[in-house]
């Protein structure tokens, strides 16, 4: 009995073991248990996984040939395959297609494959013609996300927002896609997004510029970096005609660089303008879009068109003059009124977190594809932060941003304060606050200066 318990309690002590890494610290664990196990498994019944689910093909006549010489009748061939690596959530397999075999096949057997191989998902992306990647998720990568390291942070106004569930993050990259929209209902996690890009953009040379008609309820606290807040419909008005005239002076500049001179380099956006010369980047973050359209008279219905309008051209030109949109809300149809079809067709991007109705989930992904608009419908309650990403290439997955608290955001933002750059159009509406931190950071700078309560 005493042998017995000498050679069980230490298995029994390495099971415990291994259980807790694996709800403690999964990476570690997929690294000496998953990986290992999973490779073996996909190596040992790669052939007959693939002919199980339909994916190997006729081989070839000389095949036939030769295998008849010996007697054998030639087995079905698998697409061939690269070793599995490791990734830090999983293994990824390069794969080359038979003829007669598309991607499609494989993204259908997906499931299949999942389960044949005991991983958690199975993703599939074709990397150039006649070949694709095979990912393999080891685990629910999105029960818990992290921040992601910033060495992830490829360049200016290029940021990891977000955790895909195929193991990869989601870069929110100005550039490529300039404008977005962000969808959710209340508590759905579209605030913990929005802080996130907030932060990540804090820490780079930005202008940063709020409208939150919300009494500045959830924007306020990023005072101390923004450079223009518009807590009503009016200063929202003045804030965006203030945008329009910079966005005017910008173009005024692009053409005057691009003649002057033989030696000018022609460029049609401020990324061609010289570093010396280039104007810097503005983002306009809107929360809560509805209340810009809401009216309740005809002054207001005045005062909303001409908002509406002004959003849209600063959608369909901003990007040339570096001015890029983040409109946030719960709901975009065309029932908030003229122009808001419009306006929401200009948003490139789109992120979708729960939403209370399939409308608003179609509203935001529909026109992109309608399995994306599905899977926003099942996003759960309990799950906050998980959210549908897509944009106008028809590609799409689910995310999941990092938890950071209200307070963690503000801190960030006080601490770049120092960072606010000099915008002279946007001055009479940056923050009380944001001012007075100014000077605190420098007050050697701030003291021979005094300022009007009014301008």
């Amino acid at each position: 009995m005493t042998d017995a318990v000498r050679v069980l309690l230490p298995l029994l002590l390495a099971l415990v073991a291994l259980l807790v890494l694996r709800r403690r610290m999964p990476v570690l664990f997929w690294w000496l248990v998953g990986y290992p196990v999973i490779a073996l498994r996909v190596l040992v019944s790669y052939r007959a996984t693939m002919d199980a689910c339909g994916l190997t093909v006729p081989a070839s006549a000389i095949r036939r040939a030769t295998a008849r010489m010996v007697g054998r009748e030639a087995a079905p061939v698998p697409p061939r395959h690269s070793f599995p690596l490791p990734t830090g959530s999983g293994l990824v397999m390069r794969l080359r297609m038979a003829a007669g075999q598309a991607p499609e096949d494989f993204t259908a057997s997906a499931d299949r494959l999942r389960h044949a191989w005991g991983a958690h998902a199975v993703h599939v992306r074709p990397t150039k013609p006649g070949r694709l990647e095979l990912r393999l998720v080891g685990w629910d990568v999105l029960a818990e996300v992290r921040p992601a390291r910033r060495r992830l942070a490829t360049g200016p106004l290029c940021l990891p927002l977000a955790l895909r569930e195929d193991g990869q993050w989601h870069v929110r990259d100005f550039r490529t896609v300039p404008h977005e929209l962000i969808l959710g209902a209340t508590q759905s996690g579209k605030s913990v997004y929005l802080r996130n890009l907030l932060c990540g953009l804090a820490r780079q040379s930005v202008v940063l510029v709020g409208i939150d008609c919300k009494w500045g309820v959830e924007l306020a606290p990023f005072a101390p970096r923004l450079s223009a807040l518009a807590d009503n419909p009016d200063r929202a008005d003045e804030l965006l005609d203030a945008l329009l005239e910079e966005m005017e002076a910008r173009f005024r500049l692009i053409g005057l660089r691009s003649g002057a001179g033989p030696d000018a380099v022609l460029t049609s956006d401020v990324w061609g303008l010289s570093e010396a010369v280039r104007p810097v980047p503005v983002v306009l973050v809107v929360d809560e879009v509805a209340e810009l359209f809401l009216a309740a008279n005809k002054d207001d219905e005045k005062r909303r068109d001409a908002m509406v309008t002004k959003l849209i051209r600063l959608a369909q030109l901003g990007r040339a003059a570096g001015i890029y949109l983040e409109v946030c809300g719960q709901r975009f149809g065309s029932e908030l009124g003229k122009g808001a079809t419009m306006l929401r067709a200009q948003l490139t991007g789109r992120v979708c977190h729960r939403v209370n109705d399939e409308a608003s989930a179609n509203m935001a992904l529909a026109d992109i594809s309608p399995e994306a608009a599905l899977a926003a419908t099942s996003i759960p309650a309990e799950r906050p932060g998980v959210a549908v990403v897509g944009d106008s290439s028809g590609g799409w997955s689910r995310v999941r941003s990092p938890h950071l608290t209200l307070d963690a955001a503000a801190a960030v933002c006080r601490d770049t304060s120092a960072l606010v750059p000099e915008l002279p159009r946007l001055d009479s509406f940056r923050p009380v606050v944001a001012m007075e931190s100014a000077a605190l950071a420098s007050p050697a700078a701030a003291a021979p200066t005094t300022r009007p309560v009014t301008e």
